[in-house]
């Protein structure tokens, strides 16, 4: 996604910058998310650099389907000075329907930054007037689960691609 998307929008936390997402970011990025243990729920594997920088390309440019936005940040902890994951939505039904996630470094994991992003993330979203938010979780990642409560997600009964279905419907 690129900046002009997003109107450059930088969302800031008590810890945290959540910054539009650029190519320039890759670099840092594919040694945030070398680890292949990281990989484990979320698929797939490390990306090298040159790939990232490809993919992180094909996000700024866009999605090709008008009907969709895609928004997507990378999440910088201030303190530390370094990026330390990524969150994104991607958002339809005229800005009314946003699936979310989060990966956040193996590095980072455990000090509350993937809650303190998707909160974060979700709060901008709501302002902007969605009033579904859905994220698929694997039924196994107990830690992206409490992310997802902490979000104000509650986990459905459906399954989609081996992955629970939480939503938060706003009103």
């Amino acid at each position: 996604m690129s900046a002009a998307d997003d109107d450059g929008v930088t969302v800031r936390t008590d810890r945290l910058d959540l910054v539009p997402l650029a190519v320039a970011h890759a670099d840092e990025m594919a040694v945030v998310l070398a680890d292949p243990a990281l990989h484990v729920f979320i698929g797939g594997a490390p990306l090298t650099p040159p790939e990232l920088r490809a993919r992180y390309g094909r996000l700024a440019a866009g999605s090709p389907d008008p009907g969709v936005r895609w928004r997507n940040w990378v999440v910088r902890l201030r303190a530390e000075e370094r990026l330390t994951g990524t969150v994104q939505a991607t958002v339809t039904d005229g800005g009314r329907v946003a699936e979310v996630a989060w990966v956040i470094g193996t590095e980072w994991q455990g000090r509350g930054i993937a809650t303190e992003a998707a909160r974060a993330l979700t709060a901008l979203l709501v302002s902007e007037g969605a009033r579904l938010l859905v994220a698929h979780v694997h039924p196994a990642h107990t830690a992206s689960a409490a992310v997802a409560r902490a979000a104000g997600l509650t986990p459905t009964d459906r399954l989609e691609d081996g992955e629970v279905r939480w939503e938060r419907r706003v009103v």
